[in-house]
């Protein structure tokens, strides 16, 4: 009996997700709750683990390929009904649709009514019919059906295969009303439909050299009929140019960011301020406490001070730590502040958050740190760790950066930009000394904060940097 694992909803209502990379391959024995894929989400690499026992009969997406939510990934035979050297079936997708239905009603849990327990959420939606376009028969070839009719009629007994009778119509006949066959998709990427529709070319009239028959980049550009536009296809590029490019899909992590950051950068009406900081005394003050044993074993790092200093702030101007809802038209002020650290990690940057961050002290928050940068940087921050921020930080200054003019994201009010910390000249009780200073930036969504109200809660985070001692005022 073959087992259907479908595409989960790993949680936040996504549609899709992409598989990065399989743990397993045909013939290989899983176990329940074994990592068996990698996909990656539009909010982060998750594993995913066997709802079956059994031996992986067929892989049904290929790694790189994006699929929607409920619907088939792989399948798994546990072998029970299944005659001993039984062939796997031809085609993965076809099999896919053969696979048993998830049990009628059943909850989380609870087993359905082949006793099967449903125990991952999101893998109940039924598998849809899949079309596949056959592949176009090469000049001369006998003609064989597809594998996905030789699947459909297995059942049926085999046919003999014969030349087709070539029959000419009497001269005074009518000829026949053909009905036109439906428009099949051609299969092709993403990235091979732009290039076509670039280059004008019609997908139908090109014939696939890719495995079951996909479109590749190079059967657009060698042949094809033009588009209904009428547009002509441009000559492909010669080889051995000096010119060169590389197409990157938008999708993923990559792919929520643009659309996060381009509907805050034109929803919320953005504000930001600027403040060069001495920070000479926090640092003298991070280097005794990197000495003492309170913090021994602790990376103590500016942005760890920057954390605090925006946990007490937030105190007295809490309009920083509220959104915006625009549906209700209420303003939302958050008890407390559920900090979300802006990562650059290989898949795109990330914003996991520090939960309940001002109930934190200066170590604490010095551990959630460093635990949340291993966890992003590995690409293993959950989708439920990037939600329900109010307030963000997003450290330049690693990059050795001064400042910038950071964009909110959705939902908060307010972003900190923390910029490199360095020397640089400074005027001390009327002296020009060396000091470390730091610049910040601070962004506000100006329905929500007034200037008043970003200014002063600017000059706050300043100050606490400036002379860590007000901590103790706060």
């Amino acid at each position: 009996m073959r087992q259907v694992f479908n595409m989960p909803d790993v949680g936040e209502g996504l549609t899709e997700a992409e598989i990065l990379s399989w743990h397993v391959a045909v013939g290989d024995t899983v176990t329940v709750n074994q990592i068996i894929v990698e996909i990656e989400t539009a909010k982060a690499a998750v594993e995913l683990p066997s709802p079956y026992a059994g031996t992986v009969a067929a892989l049904l997406v290929e790694p790189g390929i994006t699929v929607e939510v409920g619907s088939p990934i792989i399948a798994i035979s546990d072998g029970a009904d299944e005659p001993a050297g039984a062939p796997a079936p031809a085609e993965p997708v076809a099999a896919a649709v053969e696979a048993a239905a998830e049990p009628a009603g059943a909850k989380i849990g609870e087993p359905g009514v082949d006793g099967r327990i449903a125990n991952l959420v999101g893998y109940g939606p039924k598998p849809g019919s899949v079309t596949r376009r056959p592949r176009t028969p090469r000049v001369g070839a006998p003609s064989t059906p597809s594998r996905d009719s030789q699947h459909t009629e297995s059942a049926a007994a085999p046919a003999v295969s014969t030349p087709p009778a070539v029959s000419t119509p009497p001269a005074n006949s009518t000829p026949l009303a053909i009905e036109p066959s439906p428009k099949l998709v051609p299969l092709a990427k993403p990235p091979v439909r732009k290039l076509a529709r670039e280059l004008g070319i019609d997908l139908s009239a090109v014939t696939g050299s890719g495995p079951n028959g996909v479109i590749t980049r190079d059967d657009v550009r060698l042949g094809g009929a033009p588009a209904a536009n009428g547009a002509t296809a441009a000559p492909a590029p010669a080889s051995g140019g000096t010119g060169g490019e590389r197409r990157v899909p938008i999708k993923g992590v990559r792919k929520a960011t643009a659309s996060a950051m381009v509907s805050s950068a034109f929803t919320a009406p953005h504000v930001t301020e600027f403040l060069a900081v001495d920070v000479t005394p926090m640092i003298e003050l991070r280097d005794r406490l990197r000495a003492s044993a309170a913090f021994s074993g602790v990376k103590l790092s500016p942005l760890t001070f920057a954390a605090k200093a925006v946990c007490l702030a937030a105190r007295r101007t809490p309009e920083v730590n509220a959104s915006w809802d625009d549906a209700a038209q209420e303003i939302v002020y958050y008890d407390h502040v559920q900090l979300g650290i802006a990562a650059a990690t290989p898949r795109g940057l990330v914003v996991p958050k520090i939960r309940d961050a001002d109930t934190l002290s200066l170590r604490e928050l010095a551990e959630a740190l460093g635990e949340l940068t291993v966890t992003a940087r590995a690409g293993k921050t959950s989708p439920a760790e990037m939600l329900g921020g109010t307030f963000t930080i997003t450290n330049v200054g690693v990059f050795g950066v001064d400042t910038g003019t950071p964009i909110l994201n959705p939902g908060e009010s307010a972003i900190l930009a923390l910029g490199a910390v360095k020397q640089a000249p400074w005027v001390v009780d009327g002296q020009l000394a060396v000091r470390t200073v730091c610049q910040l930036a601070l962004s506000f969504d100006h329905r929500v904060v007034d200037g008043e109200q970003g200014s002063r809660f600017l000059a706050d985070v300043g100050a606490l940097l400036a002379d860590p001692g007000l901590a103790l005022t706060y």
